[in-house]
């Protein structure tokens, strides 16, 4: 049996950070198994490519959320990326830190380690920012390239004009001191190009003879001795393929995601024994809170038509199109560069509240109605809004026994209270 000091699971945003962090050491063998293909994948690169990889289960896990009574009875589609740099690789490339009060509050209840003076310098040393930012809160020396948007849209600056005439100040940088204001996005975004997780963290440390990266590499089950676990089970190829099992010497890393951990522990007999033994699966540890207190931000779209002017709707076809496609070959700018959110808005929902609780966005395009990733024909403009604090929860939980069988995912229960838990130090 092979065996590495460390087994990352999961080569996404967390999987790519901690494989690059522990390879400096060049005495640590590092091994980190991804269920997806590489990022070859031309859509993946190129951001305009979102519109695609949005429903590629190729790259994608393509997980449905259960059907439930307050979501109208409709199942919500729930895209987690599935190839190195996970849904970095596949999401809208948009970069936005959590607020200062939120990480205070985490730390208040117990957390320590967790507060924004704790995170911030974590924050500092992963990010490259490429332009304006007060240099106390933002980091230049980082592996993950931030950028702002350098699309001007006149129907952006009409939205954003807008903002502040409700008193909504602009703010040109909303990962700096103060959140709250409107401005065009930050986004993961260098030379017309992605920056994923793998981009900036993964594919450097992988040049170091230390690292060994396996793909198609779907894991099945965590080898443990006693309550201490000591290895990974996993197919070479996926469900079809070669069961392997490696070890490892330090430890086993799950950085799955906030779907597939939970899976994984259930499958390997960590969680609630009710589940486990109605499955037919050792309890190895009784867990209850495992695939509990899962949490989404729903955000509902507000869609209006345009006249007078030209959206992205029509820039994407025919003629158009063939032009943006030469524009990006040739400068990596215009139409084929952008994210599908342009405008950041962060606010309050009334005068008493401490710190803003509301986002929205804007986009000079609009989707087809109950279809994301397909514009519409004609000329349209949308807002999206989000609770930034959900106060509903949810759970994931295994169908069966099948590690090959999506976890059952619901996100719509009663809200409850996080009462907070023993202090535990970031691991970055």
């Amino acid at each position: 049996m092979e065996t590495f000091d460390y087994v990352i699971i999961g080569a996404g945003s967390a999987g790519s950070v901690l494989t690059n962090r522990l390879s400096e050491d060049a005495g640590t063998r590092v091994c980190v198994l991804e269920a997806g293909p590489s990022d070859w994948h031309p859509y993946i690169h190129l951001p305009a490519g979102f519109i695609k990889t949005f429903h590629m289960k190729s790259v994608n896990w393509a997980y449905q959320q259960e059907v439930g009574p307050y979501t109208g009875g409709r199942s919500i589609y729930a895209p987690r990326g599935k190839t190195l740099g996970g849904s970095s690789s596949i999401n809208g490339h948009i970069y936005n830190r959590g607020q200062r009060q939120d990480f205070d509050t985490w730390a208040q209840l117990g957390n320590c380690g967790w507060g924004y003076p704790d995170v911030l310098p974590y924050f500092r040393r992963m990010e490259k920012r490429i332009g304006e930012g007060d240099d106390t809160y933002r980091g230049r020396n980082g592996n993950l390239t931030v950028t702002t948007m350098d699309w001007q849209d006149p129907l952006c600056e009409a939205f954003m004009a807008g903002a502040v005439s409700l008193g909504i100040p602009r703010n040109p940088d909303y990962n700096g001191q103060i959140q709250e204001g409107v401005s065009y996005c930050q986004r993961t975004i260098l030379n017309g190009r992605r920056v994923s997780a793998a981009t900036a963290f993964l594919h450097p440390a992988r040049k170091r003879p230390n690292v060994d990266v396996r793909t198609h590499a779907h894991v099945t089950g965590i080898i443990f001795e006693g309550k201490r676990a000591v290895g990974v089970r996993y197919n070479r190829g996926g469900k079809h393929g070669d069961p392997l099992d490696i070890r490892a010497t330090k430890e086993v890393i799950l950085s799955g995601g906030a779907y597939n951990s939970p899976q994984l522990l259930q499958l390997s007999g960590v969680g609630s024994p009710d589940l486990l033994q109605a499955h037919g699966i050792e309890v190895r540890h009784a867990l209850p809170g495992v695939g509990e207190g899962l949490q989404d931000h729903y955000a509902p779209r507000s869609v209006a038509r345009v006249k007078n002017i030209r959206t992205i709707n029509e820039m994407r076809r025919g003629l158009s199109l063939w032009g943006e496609a030469i524009k990006w070959a040739t400068t990596r700018r215009g139409l084929l560069s952008l994210s599908p959110t342009m405008v950041y808005c962060f606010w309050h929902s009334g005068e008493t509240t401490e710190s803003s609780d509301l986002q929205l966005t804007f986009t000079p395009a609009s989707y087809k109605e109950g279809v994301q990733g397909q514009l519409e024909d004609e000329p349209g403009m949308t807002v999206a809004s989000w609770q930034q604090r959900p106060e509903s929860r949810g759970y994931v939980r295994i169908r069966s026994a099948d590690p090959f069988a999506p976890p059952e995912r619901m996100t719509s229960l009663v809200a409850r209270i996080s009462r907070g838990s023993p202090c535990l130090p970031p691991r970055l």
